[in-house]
């Protein structure tokens, strides 16, 4: 039998395998937890912000285990390999087939779940079908942000903005599809110009790869079955996030029972998406102790309390440079204290401006972060200046166009 590490040991390799994104996200908890232990947050402030987002992080914690057993069982890479060869090797095929995947995987799994899971099946294509890796990465981090505006579930801003604008999932999606519709197209456009074209890619046509065998049609079908589940139960009406949190946790659990049956190896601690739940908390700790000094002022002057159309775009604009200044959670959760709760088309605005903008830089948003990371593993060069240029076109473009159609669904 194998010895045991003693805890010293065990607990000195946990410590030494944390990275720099894992330090700064126990640092924003603990910062939290300080502001509490020392009364600058009251605990009564502390118990309502935390009480407002424990549906949420029930949803988080489901719904990206529930996404990781199904990259396990082989789903996103069988997806992304008749993908590939359902282009023929035509790239302005295989562009269009990469943009709905990306699209529909944030739409209805979440954001984080295209950075996390979606960026290394991406990766591992460009790698399969020898093609350029940039523009599929590129494609992956702006469809993550720019892609999550027409469900409550496709980002957890979404999730604040509709409990605070009192939008079932139905009315939601009813004002945000043709936003959403705009961003898409504004980003397809872009994503071509900038890294798909010709002269971007270097290539005219790229070889199909073949078909990879799939390991277990047991857990296969099963976890394309969980996930089906939780899509049905969100095209059924459930809206609010307790709702969405056991619509994912019953999902995550059909997947899990189907993995203690077949392969007991897959489920480990590592699932549990630890660091984002450390992120989320902290940050709603952080921020509202902020707003008790002066963040919320700041943020009235940036967002002003017009209702007007121009009142709407300043809105997006503002949450949008928040947003690339310090993260889109903190921008958005700020920018909604400012903003009067009758005026719902500067709100929803402002969501906007915090979900289509973090695309300049690497920490706008937490799936930016967790992209750029997996950049990292992967040895991909992604170029800084271009990347923060490109960015700010779309967020520019992106913006404008989705509040001028969210206007127009008044």
């Amino acid at each position: 039998m194998a010895a045991v590490p003693p805890p010293m040991e065990t607990l000195r390799r946990a410590v030494g395998s944390l990275g720099v994104l894992d330090w700064i996200r126990l640092g924003v908890l603990a910062a939290g937890l300080v502001f509490v232990a020392t009364g600058l947050l009251p605990a009564g402030t502390a118990r309502a912000s935390i009480g407002r987002i424990a549906p949420l992080l029930l949803f988080l914690f489901s719904v990206i285990i529930l996404a990781e057993l199904t990259k396990e069982a082989g789903v996103f890479d069988a997806i992304a390999q008749r993908m590939a060869r359902a282009g023929r090797g035509n790239y302005a095929a295989l562009f269009l087939l990469c943009v709905a995947f990306a699209s529909l995987t944030t739409i209805f799994l979440n954001l984080d779940t295209t950075a996390v899971l979606l960026t290394p099946v991406m990766l591992a294509l460009a790698a399969r079908a020898r093609i350029a890796t940039l523009p599929l990465a590129m494609t992956t981090v702006w469809l993550a942000n720019t892609a999550s505006l027409l469900l409550p579930v496709s980002n957890l801003t979404n999730l604040l903005a509709a409990d605070r604008v009192a939008l079932q999932t139905r009315a939601f999606a009813a004002r945000m599809w043709l936003p959403q519709v705009a961003v898409l197209a504004v980003t397809m456009a872009l994503l071509w110009a900038f890294y798909w074209r010709r002269g971007m890619r270097g290539e005219d046509a790229y070889d199909p790869p073949g078909p990879a065998p799939v390991r277990d049609r047991v857990l296969f079908s099963a976890t394309g079955i969980a996930c089906l589940m939780f899509i049905g139960a969100i095209l059924a009406g459930v809206h609010t996030g307790v709702q969405l949190g056991i619509a994912a946790t019953a999902a995550a659990a059909v997947a899990a029972a189907a993995f203690a049956v077949r392969d007991r190896s897959v489920l480990r601690p590592v699932l549990i998406p630890w660091q984002l739940l450390v992120f989320v908390t902290g940050l709603f700790l952080v921020v509202p102790t902020l707003e008790r000094f002066g963040l919320d002022d700041v943020m009235r002057a940036f967002v002003g309390h017009d209702g007007d159309a121009a009142g709407a775009f300043r809105a997006a604009f503002s949450g949008a440079g928040l947003s690339n200044v310090l993260n889109n959670l903190p921008a958005y959760v700020a920018g909604e204290s400012a903003v009067p709760a009758s005026n719902k088309d500067q709100l929803l605005s402002l969501l906007i401006g915090t979900n289509v903008g973090p695309v300049i830089t690497p920490w706008g948003s937490l799936a930016t972060l967790l992209w750029f990371e997996w950049c990292r593993r992967w040895d991909v060069r992604v170029p800084i200046r271009k990347f923060v240029v490109t960015g700010t076109v779309l967020a520019i473009a992106g913006c404008g166009a989705s509040v001028g159609a969210l206007l127009l669904t008044r």
